[in-house]
């Protein structure tokens, strides 16, 4: 008779999360550059392999969005409310924005000191009559335009028409205007009191329902990643960098810079691991590369600020929605910088130290003006408005905004992670524990009852 015990069955063991995206991103770069390599159909049409791709990417990016709407109203609606329990609530607000100025501030001066030392307008082989059409521009109306809701739910409508005549009408959300109605119902909720509290209930409950939902759709971000940056590869390949080979280069050396030079300085100032910062963010940072979209990345953003980095939830469901709306150190601070000091060099246009002044005033206070309409274009529209530069040649760098566009967006989103890590380490809240043991595999763990937020130790009296 035997005397062999019945050994458990291995489980199989997936890669980490981040390593699932990373797979997802070398085979999308290598199915994108065959799709390139075929070559569009014989009518023009793109073919099969690079329509797949932009299937799979769009339809990732798109589920990502249909979440973010109910998931910012709800999560504010409960943070605002469960911010009876911090004693420092408007503290937590006040620090929150200075550090959106600070660091955008220290972006937009190293956009303009690279801007100066690279001279990329001086060094191109572009003319200024290669411009197009602009497609949305911005003043400052839009500002206070997006934060005026025009309907309880942020809703906005926009028709087009076709090449064949046809109308089509497409529904969207202004999410700065979803902001504003959830702190609003939030504030209201608060200062009503015992009242509220079967509206809270059931806000609760449905912010857990929508979070299981969001996760669902989230563990699908491997597969989007294959497919957003294999339609990028198969549509726009490399050959466009060329024209303006020193604009992107600044561009791309001024993003590094934020991300590992600035960014370090501040989490090691501020008594933070470096390493463990961005292995918990990271998670976040590469999803925001490859879908270059700080909206549909905030899911992620949130998760890992409150998993990975420490936060407490009630601060953080509020800070991190803000910040996805108006804290964009690449799009809003790095690129417009950059890209005036381009446009004004390439037009023979000198700028005074006055209109230097004037890219660091719109880049640290303007950003909140591109809430919802169309990122960093947008924005350099503005800046240029201000400064009374040609819009035209916003249309010079059209071609390659798409590759810029994903690294100011994995920028914008380490920026919003950072802030509400930064805030809450200085306020004595975080959790330094859960900040040194991140990891990408709890993003996936079951919610669990939230811990109780620290609060600041008082002061020694001397």
């Amino acid at each position: 008779m035997s005397d062999t015990t019945a050994q458990p069955a291995r489980r199989l063991r997936l890669p980490s999360f981040s390593v699932q995206v990373l797979l997802g991103l070398g085979l999308g770069i290598a199915l994108g550059w065959v799709a390139l390599r075929i070559g569009p159909a014989a009518d023009g049409a793109p073919n099969g392999l690079a329509t797949a791709l932009d299937t799979i990417g769009t339809s990732f990016v798109t589920l990502l969005k249909a979440i973010v709407p109910p998931l910012v109203f709800l999560a504010i609606v409960a943070s605002i409310a469960n911010l009876r329990q911090v004693t420092n609530a408007a503290r937590l607000a006040w620090h929150t924005l200075l550090w959106f100025a600070i660091t955008a501030a220290i972006s937009v001066l190293i956009g303009i000191g690279l801007g100066l030392l690279l001279q990329p307008g001086k060094n191109s082989a572009l003319s200024p009559e290669a411009g197009s059409e602009v497609g949305a521009t911005a003043s400052w109306l839009d500002f206070l335009n997006g934060l005026i809701p025009s309907n309880f739910l942020g809703l906005g409508a926009s028709t087009q028409t076709a090449d064949d005549g046809t109308l089509t009408t497409g529904i969207s959300f202004n999410v700065l205007q979803i902001v504003v109605i959830a702190i609003v119902v939030g504030v209201a909720a608060y200062r009503t009191g015992p009242a509220a509290e079967p509206f809270l209930g059931f806000t609760r409950s449905a912010l857990a329902i929508v979070q299981k939902i969001l996760w669902w759709v989230i563990r699908l971000a491997p597969l989007g990643t294959l497919g957003l940056i294999g339609g990028a590869v198969a549509t726009y390949g490399w050959d466009l960098l060329a024209p303006l080979g020193t604009f992107a280069a600044a561009i791309y050396v001024g993003l590094g810079l934020v991300l590992f030079v600035v960014y370090p300085v501040i989490l090691r100032t501020n008594g933070l691991g470096v390493m463990r910062f961005f292995r918990g963010a990271w998670p976040a940072i590469e999803l925001a590369f490859v879908s270059r979209s700080s909206v549909g990345t905030l899911p992620v953003t949130q998760r890992v600020v409150e998993r990975n980095l420490g936060v407490p939830r009630s601060y953080a469901s509020f800070a991190v929605p803000l910040a996805a709306t108006t804290k964009m150190d690449g799009c809003a601070s790095i690129y417009p910088a950059i890209s005036a000091i381009f446009i004004a060099q390439l037009f023979g246009i000198d700028l005074s130290l006055t209109d230097y002044l004037l890219i660091a005033f719109v880049s640290v206070v303007g950003s909140a003006a591109t809430a919802g309409l169309t990122g960093a274009v947008v924005m350099l529209t503005l800046t240029l408005s201000t400064l009374g530069l040609p819009l035209a040649g916003v249309g010079l760098l059209l071609a390659i905004d798409p590759i810029l566009d994903m690294g100011r967006t994995a920028v914008n989103v380490a920026g919003q992670a950072l802030v509400p890590t930064i805030v809450a380490k200085r306020e004595g809240i975080i959790d330094l524990d859960q900040y040194a043991s991140a990891s990408a595999d709890d993003l996936f763990r079951d919610d669990v009852e939230e811990r109780p937020v620290a609060q600041p130790s008082p002061a020694p009296v001397s």
